[in-house]
């Protein structure tokens, strides 16, 4: 079965069940294991921007976990960030939230809505919005949004490097369709697609990319607006796995990198 024939969506098929055996690691990783890299963490100490259509702050799949919500308000090009009522316009940002609060329940939650209620946004927005929350030193920022504007691509670029060496990890959702999108891209973030193997534990490392990390984004059941749950696909879902990990991974190990987060994801990751 391959990834198209599954479902599934672009930049997905190198996880797709019969092409895993073709994810071969290059490196002599696996003397880390899980045990090593989760120890007792649960995310402690770590805050995950979510930029996003917002997070609904009462939803129980959120729990009590967020902490502050804002928005990107644009004015010609000037674009400001202001604190926002903690809600979502769309359901997208809830499910993401939903996701990394159970991989990581004790990280703490702040929600940068660039979205509006059609799930559409502007690219001077979401750059604001990965701008203020770099800023903000943010653990993890996830990322399940791209922009296909060549005219972003330098922006974008300049924001991951930032990002990269300021020590904050950017974990990206893939583009749905096998276009070129920024920032999911660039090495400096961890790119992820969604795979087709039904569990939220398992995720796989691709040492090909564009794409390096396949996790569970096939009829993921995700928390949604208005208290609601829906069973959802996309490579949006498959991100904030990641993130929720990487959120663990940053609260027993404080010191790493996003290069060392990002190659303890790959020694983890399961085999083909």
């Amino acid at each position: 079965m391959t990834g198209h024939d599954a479902g599934l969506p672009a930049w997905s098929a190198p996880f797709a069940e019969d092409r895993r055996p073709d994810l071969r690691r290059v490196l002599p990783l696996g003397r880390m294991d899980r045990a090593w890299a989760f120890g007792e963490g649960r995310g402690e100490g770590v805050t995950v921007a979510i930029i996003d259509s917002g997070v609904e702050g009462d939803h129980p799949a959120v729990g009590d976990a967020l902490r502050r919500s804002v928005r990107v308000e644009l004015a010609g090009e000037d674009a400001a960030v202001i604190d926002d009522d903690a809600i979502d316009v769309v359901g997208h940002g809830t499910a993401c939230a939903g996701i990394i609060h159970g991989l990581a329940p004790a990280a703490e939650l702040v929600s940068i809505r660039v979205l509006g209620p059609d799930n559409r946004g502007k690219g001077a927005a979401f750059a604001a919005g990965l701008d203020w929350a770099i800023e903000q030193g943010a653990g993890v920022i996830n990322l399940s949004l791209s922009s296909r504007s060549d005219a972003m691509y330098a922006v974008f670029h300049e924001l991951a490097d930032r990002a990269y060496f300021a020590g904050v990890l950017l974990v990206c959702a893939a583009n749905n369709v096998a276009v070129a999108s920024y920032p999911s891209l660039f090495a400096a973030v961890v790119s992820v697609a969604a795979h087709d193997a039904r569990s939220p534990e398992v995720w796989f490392y691709n040492p090909r990319p564009p794409v390096e990390f396949g996790a569970y984004g096939l009829d993921v059941d995700v928390a949604w607006k208005g208290g609601g749950r829906i069973v959802a696909t996309g490579n949006s879902f498959a991100a904030p796995h990641i993130a929720g990990y990487a959120a663990r991974i940053r609260a027993t190990h404080p010191g790493a990198s996003p290069f060392e987060v990002k190659t303890i994801l790959a020694a983890t990751a399961d085999e083909g």
